[in-house]
Protein backbone atom coordinates (compact mmCIF):
# COMPACT_ATOMS: atom_id res chain seq x y z
CA UNK A 1 0.00 0.00 0.00
CA UNK A 2 1.19 3.33 -0.81
CA UNK A 3 1.97 6.21 1.99
CA UNK A 4 -0.15 8.67 0.57
CA UNK A 5 -3.49 6.53 1.10
CA UNK A 6 -3.17 6.90 4.69
CA UNK A 7 -2.64 10.85 4.68
CA UNK A 8 -5.86 10.85 2.61
CA UNK A 9 -8.13 8.59 4.93
CA UNK A 10 -6.86 11.26 7.61
CA UNK A 11 -8.19 14.06 4.81
CA UNK A 12 -11.20 11.68 4.27
CA UNK A 13 -10.84 11.88 0.62
CA UNK A 14 -10.12 8.15 0.19
CA UNK A 15 -12.15 6.65 -3.28
CA UNK A 16 -14.02 3.64 -2.28
CA UNK A 17 -11.62 1.54 -4.24
CA UNK A 18 -8.71 3.05 -1.81
CA UNK A 19 -10.67 2.46 1.41
CA UNK A 20 -10.50 -1.46 0.19
CA UNK A 21 -6.69 -1.27 0.06
CA UNK A 22 -6.47 1.14 3.23
CA UNK A 23 -8.78 -1.50 5.01
CA UNK A 24 -7.26 -4.62 4.29
CA UNK A 25 -3.66 -3.11 5.15
CA UNK A 26 -4.77 -2.00 8.15
CA UNK A 27 -6.50 -5.14 9.24
CA UNK A 28 -3.11 -7.11 8.13
CA UNK A 29 -1.12 -6.71 11.68
CA UNK A 30 -0.93 -4.86 15.15
CA UNK A 31 1.79 -2.82 13.64
CA UNK A 32 -0.25 -1.62 10.77
CA UNK A 33 -2.87 -0.51 13.33
CA UNK A 34 0.05 1.33 15.57
CA UNK A 35 1.37 2.84 12.99
CA UNK A 36 -1.51 4.32 12.06
CA UNK A 37 -2.55 5.46 15.06
CA UNK A 38 0.58 7.53 15.96
CA UNK A 39 0.64 8.76 12.18
CA UNK A 40 -2.62 10.70 12.94
CA UNK A 41 -1.58 11.81 16.20
CA UNK A 42 1.41 12.63 14.51
CA UNK A 43 -0.43 14.73 11.72
CA UNK A 44 -2.95 16.01 13.78
CA UNK A 45 -0.41 17.79 15.90
CA UNK A 46 1.11 19.45 12.69
CA UNK A 47 4.78 17.10 12.12
CA UNK A 48 6.24 17.08 9.12
CA UNK A 49 4.89 14.51 6.40
CA UNK A 50 8.55 13.61 5.95
CA UNK A 51 9.47 12.57 9.73
CA UNK A 52 6.27 10.94 9.52
CA UNK A 53 7.09 9.07 5.76
CA UNK A 54 10.58 8.25 7.37
CA UNK A 55 8.60 6.02 9.96
CA UNK A 56 6.71 4.43 7.43
CA UNK A 57 9.79 3.78 5.34
CA UNK A 58 11.40 1.68 8.42
CA UNK A 59 7.81 -0.10 8.67
CA UNK A 60 7.45 -1.44 5.36
CA UNK A 61 10.75 -2.80 5.53
CA UNK A 62 9.48 -4.81 8.43
CA UNK A 63 6.04 -5.75 6.75
CA UNK A 64 6.06 -9.28 5.63
CA UNK A 65 3.49 -9.42 2.85
CA UNK A 66 1.34 -12.52 2.38
CA UNK A 67 2.16 -14.86 -0.71
CA UNK A 68 0.12 -16.17 -2.99
CA UNK A 69 -0.56 -19.30 -1.93
CA UNK A 70 -1.83 -17.39 1.71
CA UNK A 71 -5.54 -17.66 1.55
CA UNK A 72 -6.17 -13.78 2.33
CA UNK A 73 -9.72 -14.02 3.00
CA UNK A 74 -9.30 -16.87 6.28
CA UNK A 75 -6.00 -14.74 7.33
CA UNK A 76 -8.50 -11.46 7.76
CA UNK A 77 -11.29 -13.85 9.42
CA UNK A 78 -8.83 -15.11 11.72
CA UNK A 79 -8.02 -11.68 13.03
CA UNK A 80 -9.82 -11.22 16.88
CA UNK A 81 -12.82 -8.96 17.25
CA UNK A 82 -11.63 -5.29 17.86
CA UNK A 83 -13.65 -4.14 20.74
CA UNK A 84 -12.77 -0.36 20.02
CA UNK A 85 -13.32 0.17 15.96
CA UNK A 86 -10.66 3.17 15.04
CA UNK A 87 -11.17 2.71 11.41
CA UNK A 88 -13.42 5.43 9.70
CA UNK A 89 -15.78 3.21 7.69
CA UNK A 90 -17.63 5.81 5.00
CA UNK A 91 -21.59 5.21 3.76
CA UNK A 92 -22.14 7.60 0.83
CA UNK A 93 -25.70 9.03 0.12
CA UNK A 94 -26.57 12.11 -2.03
CA UNK A 95 -23.76 14.48 -0.48
CA UNK A 96 -21.80 11.91 1.11
CA UNK A 97 -22.06 11.89 4.81
CA UNK A 98 -18.93 10.77 6.36
CA UNK A 99 -19.71 8.18 9.21
CA UNK A 100 -17.33 8.26 11.94
CA UNK A 101 -15.31 5.71 14.38
CA UNK A 102 -17.51 3.94 16.92
CA UNK A 103 -17.17 2.38 19.98
CA UNK A 104 -18.75 -1.11 21.42
CA UNK A 105 -17.94 -1.61 25.13
CA UNK A 106 -17.86 -5.53 26.49
CA UNK A 107 -21.11 -5.72 27.63
CA UNK A 108 -22.94 -5.03 23.92
CA UNK A 109 -20.92 -8.04 23.09
CA UNK A 110 -21.93 -10.43 26.03
CA UNK A 111 -25.47 -9.30 25.03
CA UNK A 112 -25.14 -9.42 21.29
CA UNK A 113 -26.59 -13.20 20.28
CA UNK A 114 -25.59 -12.71 16.55
CA UNK A 115 -22.06 -13.99 15.64
CA UNK A 116 -19.79 -13.21 13.12
CA UNK A 117 -19.52 -15.44 10.40
CA UNK A 118 -16.31 -18.42 10.33
CA UNK A 119 -15.17 -20.50 8.33
CA UNK A 120 -17.43 -23.93 8.35
CA UNK A 121 -19.24 -26.30 6.04
CA UNK A 122 -21.01 -29.79 5.97
CA UNK A 123 -19.20 -32.29 3.81
CA UNK A 124 -21.20 -34.73 1.63
CA UNK A 125 -19.39 -38.27 1.26
CA UNK A 126 -20.14 -40.69 -1.58
CA UNK A 127 -22.25 -42.70 0.40
CA UNK A 128 -24.28 -39.83 1.92
CA UNK A 129 -22.91 -39.69 5.32
CA UNK A 130 -22.43 -35.71 6.63
CA UNK A 131 -18.84 -34.67 8.04
CA UNK A 132 -19.12 -31.09 10.43
CA UNK A 133 -15.75 -29.08 8.89
CA UNK A 134 -14.96 -25.97 11.47
CA UNK A 135 -12.80 -24.55 13.17
CA UNK A 136 -10.39 -26.12 15.30
CA UNK A 137 -11.44 -29.59 13.80
CA UNK A 138 -9.49 -32.15 11.70
CA UNK A 139 -11.00 -34.76 9.06
CA UNK A 140 -8.31 -36.62 6.66
CA UNK A 141 -9.23 -39.67 4.96
CA UNK A 142 -7.01 -41.54 2.03
CA UNK A 143 -8.66 -38.85 -0.50
CA UNK A 144 -8.84 -35.76 1.03
CA UNK A 145 -7.44 -33.90 4.29
CA UNK A 146 -9.21 -30.80 6.09
CA UNK A 147 -7.75 -28.50 9.27
CA UNK A 148 -11.44 -26.92 9.55
CA UNK A 149 -10.36 -24.08 7.56
CA UNK A 150 -10.20 -25.88 4.06
CA UNK A 151 -10.39 -29.11 2.52
CA UNK A 152 -7.78 -30.81 -0.27
CA UNK A 153 -8.35 -33.49 -2.17
CA UNK A 154 -5.67 -35.59 -2.97
CA UNK A 155 -4.17 -36.10 -6.64
CA UNK A 156 -5.01 -38.96 -7.94
CA UNK A 157 -5.50 -40.66 -12.09
CA UNK A 158 -9.38 -41.95 -12.55
CA UNK A 159 -8.91 -44.22 -15.84
CA UNK A 160 -12.42 -45.42 -14.80
CA UNK A 161 -15.81 -44.83 -16.16
CA UNK A 162 -17.88 -44.15 -12.79
CA UNK A 163 -17.25 -40.62 -11.47
CA UNK A 164 -18.46 -40.54 -7.39
CA UNK A 165 -19.32 -37.12 -6.11
CA UNK A 166 -18.91 -35.15 -2.88
CA UNK A 167 -21.02 -32.23 -1.66
CA UNK A 168 -19.63 -29.31 0.37
CA UNK A 169 -22.58 -27.40 2.05
CA UNK A 170 -21.53 -23.87 3.21
CA UNK A 171 -24.46 -23.00 6.04
CA UNK A 172 -25.78 -19.10 6.57
CA UNK A 173 -22.81 -17.68 8.50
CA UNK A 174 -19.96 -19.54 7.00
CA UNK A 175 -17.20 -19.91 3.85
CA UNK A 176 -15.03 -22.12 3.11
CA UNK A 177 -12.48 -23.04 0.81
CA UNK A 178 -11.89 -26.19 -1.24
CA UNK A 179 -8.74 -27.30 -3.66
CA UNK A 180 -10.56 -30.11 -6.02
CA UNK A 181 -8.43 -33.03 -7.24
CA UNK A 182 -7.17 -31.59 -10.21
CA UNK A 183 -6.04 -28.56 -8.72
CA UNK A 184 -8.67 -26.32 -9.21
CA UNK A 185 -9.24 -24.10 -6.30
CA UNK A 186 -12.92 -22.67 -5.36
CA UNK A 187 -13.83 -20.30 -2.38
CA UNK A 188 -17.63 -20.69 -1.18
CA UNK A 189 -19.65 -17.53 0.14
CA UNK A 190 -22.21 -18.17 2.75
CA UNK A 191 -25.21 -20.10 1.97
CA UNK A 192 -23.71 -21.78 -1.18
CA UNK A 193 -23.46 -25.67 -2.15
CA UNK A 194 -20.51 -27.11 -4.66
CA UNK A 195 -21.34 -30.70 -6.60
CA UNK A 196 -17.91 -32.02 -7.71
CA UNK A 197 -16.29 -35.12 -8.59
CA UNK A 198 -13.96 -37.01 -5.96
CA UNK A 199 -11.59 -37.41 -8.92
CA UNK A 200 -12.36 -36.38 -12.58
CA UNK A 201 -11.86 -38.99 -15.56
CA UNK A 202 -8.68 -38.49 -17.36
CA UNK A 203 -9.26 -36.97 -21.26
CA UNK A 204 -13.22 -36.17 -20.22
CA UNK A 205 -14.31 -32.43 -19.53
CA UNK A 206 -14.03 -31.91 -16.09
CA UNK A 207 -17.71 -30.56 -15.07
CA UNK A 208 -18.68 -29.25 -11.40
CA UNK A 209 -22.13 -28.20 -10.14
CA UNK A 210 -22.50 -25.16 -8.35
CA UNK A 211 -26.06 -25.75 -6.75
CA UNK A 212 -26.82 -22.71 -5.63
CA UNK A 213 -25.23 -19.45 -3.48
CA UNK A 214 -21.51 -17.64 -4.55
CA UNK A 215 -18.33 -19.27 -5.62
CA UNK A 216 -15.04 -17.93 -6.68
CA UNK A 217 -13.14 -20.38 -9.21
CA UNK A 218 -9.70 -20.42 -9.81
CA UNK A 219 -9.52 -23.30 -12.54
CA UNK A 220 -6.25 -25.86 -12.91
CA UNK A 221 -5.87 -24.76 -16.81
CA UNK A 222 -6.59 -27.56 -19.51
CA UNK A 223 -3.05 -27.78 -20.44
CA UNK A 224 -2.23 -29.50 -17.42
CA UNK A 225 -4.70 -31.95 -18.09
CA UNK A 226 -4.29 -33.03 -21.44
CA UNK A 227 -6.72 -30.76 -23.39
CA UNK A 228 -9.92 -31.61 -20.49
CA UNK A 229 -11.96 -28.97 -20.67
CA UNK A 230 -13.77 -27.46 -17.31
CA UNK A 231 -17.41 -26.50 -16.98
CA UNK A 232 -19.53 -25.07 -13.76
CA UNK A 233 -23.00 -25.59 -13.92
CA UNK A 234 -26.03 -23.53 -11.98
CA UNK A 235 -29.88 -24.10 -12.98
CA UNK A 236 -29.82 -22.90 -16.55
CA UNK A 237 -26.54 -21.96 -17.28
CA UNK A 238 -23.40 -23.49 -17.82
CA UNK A 239 -19.96 -22.22 -18.03
CA UNK A 240 -16.85 -24.28 -20.18
CA UNK A 241 -13.59 -22.32 -18.76
CA UNK A 242 -10.66 -22.02 -20.70
CA UNK A 243 -8.18 -21.84 -16.93
CA UNK A 244 -8.87 -18.47 -15.93
CA UNK A 245 -10.76 -17.03 -12.53
CA UNK A 246 -14.59 -16.04 -12.35
CA UNK A 247 -16.96 -15.62 -9.71
CA UNK A 248 -20.57 -16.96 -10.18
CA UNK A 249 -23.47 -15.79 -8.10
CA UNK A 250 -26.79 -17.89 -8.05
CA UNK A 251 -28.59 -17.25 -4.64
CA UNK A 252 -31.76 -19.44 -4.54
CA UNK A 253 -33.59 -16.39 -3.61
CA UNK A 254 -32.41 -14.76 -6.08
CA UNK A 255 -33.68 -14.13 -10.11
CA UNK A 256 -30.77 -13.69 -11.90
CA UNK A 257 -27.51 -15.68 -12.08
CA UNK A 258 -24.00 -13.34 -12.00
CA UNK A 259 -20.52 -14.51 -13.56
CA UNK A 260 -17.92 -12.12 -13.46
CA UNK A 261 -14.48 -13.05 -15.27
CA UNK A 262 -11.56 -11.37 -13.49
CA UNK A 263 -8.96 -13.06 -15.78
CA UNK A 264 -9.08 -15.54 -18.55
CA UNK A 265 -11.66 -16.73 -20.41
CA UNK A 266 -15.26 -18.29 -20.39
CA UNK A 267 -18.25 -18.89 -22.34
CA UNK A 268 -21.55 -18.68 -21.00
CA UNK A 269 -24.42 -20.92 -22.15
CA UNK A 270 -27.53 -20.42 -21.62
CA UNK A 271 -29.71 -23.51 -23.67
CA UNK A 272 -30.29 -20.43 -26.26
CA UNK A 273 -27.52 -19.01 -26.95
CA UNK A 274 -23.78 -18.46 -25.63
CA UNK A 275 -21.51 -15.58 -24.90
CA UNK A 276 -17.74 -15.42 -24.34
CA UNK A 277 -16.78 -12.67 -21.73
CA UNK A 278 -13.47 -11.19 -21.42
CA UNK A 279 -12.20 -9.43 -18.20
CA UNK A 280 -14.13 -7.12 -16.75
CA UNK A 281 -17.34 -8.14 -18.17
CA UNK A 282 -20.29 -10.05 -15.99
CA UNK A 283 -23.10 -11.67 -17.17
CA UNK A 284 -26.46 -11.48 -16.15
CA UNK A 285 -29.04 -14.32 -16.54
CA UNK A 286 -32.70 -13.24 -15.38
CA UNK A 287 -34.16 -16.86 -14.49
CA UNK A 288 -37.46 -15.38 -15.48
CA UNK A 289 -37.27 -14.98 -19.14
CA UNK A 290 -33.97 -16.47 -19.80
CA UNK A 291 -32.48 -13.84 -21.51
CA UNK A 292 -28.89 -12.55 -20.79
CA UNK A 293 -27.19 -8.98 -20.60
CA UNK A 294 -23.26 -8.71 -20.57
CA UNK A 295 -21.53 -5.38 -18.74
CA UNK A 296 -18.64 -4.04 -17.60
CA UNK A 297 -18.19 -3.96 -13.69
CA UNK A 298 -15.85 -3.30 -11.06
CA UNK A 299 -14.10 -6.72 -10.77
CA UNK A 300 -12.89 -6.02 -7.15
CA UNK A 301 -15.67 -4.53 -5.51
CA UNK A 302 -17.43 -7.82 -6.94
CA UNK A 303 -15.24 -10.14 -5.67
CA UNK A 304 -14.01 -8.01 -2.32
CA UNK A 305 -16.47 -11.21 0.29
CA UNK A 306 -13.66 -13.43 -0.70
CA UNK A 307 -11.30 -10.89 1.13
CA UNK A 308 -12.96 -10.44 3.62
CA UNK A 309 -14.54 -7.17 2.66
CA UNK A 310 -18.31 -6.21 1.98
CA UNK A 311 -18.30 -3.45 -0.73
CA UNK A 312 -21.12 -1.48 -1.68
CA UNK A 313 -21.62 1.01 -4.71
CA UNK A 314 -25.00 2.58 -4.76
CA UNK A 315 -26.67 -0.34 -3.03
CA UNK A 316 -30.04 -0.30 -1.56
CA UNK A 317 -30.65 -0.80 2.18
CA UNK A 318 -32.82 -4.03 1.29
CA UNK A 319 -29.77 -5.89 -0.84
CA UNK A 320 -27.26 -4.41 1.55
CA UNK A 321 -29.54 -6.63 4.38
CA UNK A 322 -29.65 -9.64 2.47
CA UNK A 323 -26.22 -9.96 2.15
CA UNK A 324 -25.24 -9.35 5.87
CA UNK A 325 -28.26 -11.89 6.70
CA UNK A 326 -26.30 -14.37 5.42
CA UNK A 327 -22.89 -13.47 6.75
CA UNK A 328 -24.53 -13.45 10.29
CA UNK A 329 -27.30 -15.33 9.78
CA UNK A 330 -29.96 -13.63 10.54
CA UNK A 331 -33.38 -12.50 9.56
CA UNK A 332 -34.16 -8.91 8.81
CA UNK A 333 -37.20 -6.74 8.62
CA UNK A 334 -38.33 -3.36 7.66
CA UNK A 335 -40.84 -1.31 9.93
CA UNK A 336 -41.08 0.87 6.73
CA UNK A 337 -40.94 -0.09 2.79
CA UNK A 338 -39.18 2.94 2.06
CA UNK A 339 -36.39 2.65 3.80
CA UNK A 340 -35.47 -0.53 1.92
CA UNK A 341 -35.04 1.54 -0.93
CA UNK A 342 -32.19 4.40 0.67
CA UNK A 343 -29.16 3.53 -1.39
CA UNK A 344 -25.59 3.44 0.57
CA UNK A 345 -21.92 3.07 -0.83
CA UNK A 346 -19.41 1.46 1.53
CA UNK A 347 -16.85 -0.83 2.63
CA UNK A 348 -17.00 -2.89 5.63
CA UNK A 349 -14.94 -5.86 7.18
CA UNK A 350 -16.55 -9.07 7.51
CA UNK A 351 -14.91 -9.22 11.05
CA UNK A 352 -17.08 -6.23 12.84
CA UNK A 353 -20.35 -7.47 15.02
CA UNK A 354 -23.57 -6.45 13.19
CA UNK A 355 -23.90 -4.09 15.63
CA UNK A 356 -20.93 -2.01 14.92
CA UNK A 357 -22.32 -2.26 11.47
CA UNK A 358 -25.91 -1.05 11.81
CA UNK A 359 -24.95 1.48 14.51
CA UNK A 360 -22.50 2.83 11.74
CA UNK A 361 -25.38 2.37 9.22
CA UNK A 362 -28.03 4.11 11.89
CA UNK A 363 -25.41 7.36 12.31
CA UNK A 364 -26.48 8.01 8.62
CA UNK A 365 -29.33 9.60 10.35
CA UNK A 366 -31.02 7.76 7.44
CA UNK A 367 -32.60 5.41 9.38
CA UNK A 368 -33.90 5.88 12.87
CA UNK A 369 -32.90 3.28 14.60
CA UNK A 370 -32.98 -0.80 14.67
CA UNK A 371 -33.60 -3.56 17.06
CA UNK A 372 -32.15 -7.17 17.87
CA UNK A 373 -34.16 -9.50 18.85
CA UNK A 374 -32.95 -12.91 19.24
CA UNK A 375 -31.52 -13.37 15.54
CA UNK A 376 -34.16 -10.89 14.68
CA UNK A 377 -33.18 -7.59 12.92
CA UNK A 378 -36.01 -4.74 12.81
CA UNK A 379 -35.05 -1.40 11.34
CA UNK A 380 -37.03 1.40 11.89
Amino acid sequence: MEFKLIIKNLNKTLTPDEEIIFIKWYNESEKHKTYFENVKGNYRNGLSQIDIKKEWLALENKIIIPSRKTNLWKYIAAASVVLLISISFVFNFNKTPIIKSIAVDNNDIIENPIITGTDKAILTLEDGSNILLEKGGNYTTERLNSNGEELVYIKESNTKSEIKYNYLTIPRGGQFYVQLSDGTKVWLNSESQLKYPISFIEGETRIVELVYGEAYFEVSPSTNHNGSKFKVRTLLQEVEVLGTEFNIKAYKDETNIYTTLVEGKVIIDNGFASQNLIPHQQSNLNLKNNTMTISLVDVYRETSWKKGLFSFKSTNLKEIMKVLSRWYDVNVVFSNPEIENIKFNGVLSKNQTIKEILTTIKNTKFIKDYDITDKKITIY
